[in-house]
């Protein structure tokens, strides 16, 4: 096993991920008894003067159950992986692109609260205002078995700033995530596959701006998948994240050609998750966010728009897991 350095790095990295899990598994329990130690202590002595203390850790050791209930439902392949979010301006127009902005701004905030590293790889501006399309990149563990939930058309009801008649719209963003694949041996890609082009980056502005053509476009030419990069700075830079968006896109198409196969066998209809309207954000005439899958909703719209999705995407969790 030693003689193989990827194989023992594997099986390293394995071991450390359960001894975090028994050890947070051990401080709950420790957190527990000493809970109930303090309870019994006021209870004995009649000493009110510790219930807020004792409410505090009990709400603070129900936070971590919760959230390592949450990691439990995370056995998928690639749950573990870093991921990849590409979102799309739908109908709506300016409308539409402004709604890509907001949401490239949820998921900045909700990765930077989780404590991903969190990357631009590409971003195209739109025509007078918002974002046309963007991907991310959200490095840290679980990541992508998190941000999956997310995968879906996302439906946005507001008072519309760019209408002069201050007229109630509706607009559209797809949201689509994929595992970026950390195995070498997952996808094989023959460089002789491979159109690569440079352009001129116009990204998002500021310092990330280059002024040179260090923009890189590759497309795959037996798939058709064209993937691009502009907001490293070298063109080296922009290739070697391009790649890594191209070995994730040519995963999820074998994982979607598998699928498609199963299904034939079955002989079963199954909703394609990409063309369903998974959520929608009312700004007026109320305020609400509903999960359309799992029922889940808030008024907290602000909340929300700042990151807050932890409650949509446990619930999403949840409810596949049963159906499972």
């Amino acid at each position: 096993m030693w003689d193989n350095p990827a194989l023992a790095q594997k099986i390293m990295q394995e071991l450390a991920l359960h001894q975090g899990k028994v050890r947070i598994y051990d401080e709950l329990e420790r957190g527990l008894e000493e809970t109930a130690t303090l309870w019994q202590l006021a209870t004995e002595e009649d000493d009110v003067s510790l219930e807020s203390d004792i409410e505090r850790e009990i709400k603070a050791l129900q936070q971590r159950f919760e959230a390592l209930e949450l990691e439990i439902l995370l056995s998928g392949p690639y749950d573990r992986n870093n991921a990849i979010v590409t979102l799309h301006a739908g109908a709506g127009g300016t409308e539409a692109q402004d709604w890509v902005q907001m949401l490239y701004r949820l998921y900045i905030r909700w990765g930077e609260r989780h404590g991903y590293k969190v990357e631009t790889l590409d971003f195209l501006n739109g025509d007078e205002a918002g974002i046309k399309s963007a991907t991310l990149s959200l490095s840290g563990e679980n990541a992508y078995g998190y941000a999956k939930s997310e995968k879906g058309v996302h439906r946005l009801v507001r008072i519309s700033p760019f209408d002069a008649s201050g007229r109630r719209h509706t607009s559209f963003a797809s949201v689509d995530v994929i595992p970026e694949v950390t195995e070498d041996n997952e996808i094989t890609i023959d460089t002789e596959d491979l159109r690569v082009d440079t352009y001129r980056s116009g990204g998002a502005g500021g310092q990330h701006v280059n002024k040179t053509d260090s923009a890189i476009r590759i497309t795959h030419l037996p798939s058709g998948i064209v993937v691009q990069c502009q907001n490293e700075r070298s063109q080296t830079q922009n290739k070697a994240a391009a790649m890594r968006v191209l070995q994730a896109k040519l995963l999820e198409l074998k994982r979607k050609e598998q699928e498609a196969e199963i299904t034939e066998i079955r002989g079963e209809q199954q909703e394609i998750a990409w063309g369903s309207q998974i959520r929608s954000y009312v700004f007026h005439p109320y305020s609400l966010v509903k999960d359309h899958r799992t029922n889940v909703e808030t008024g907290n719209v602000s909340a929300v728009m700042d990151g807050e999705i932890d409650a949509f995407i446990a619930a999403y969790l949840q409810k596949t897991k049963i159906i499972q």
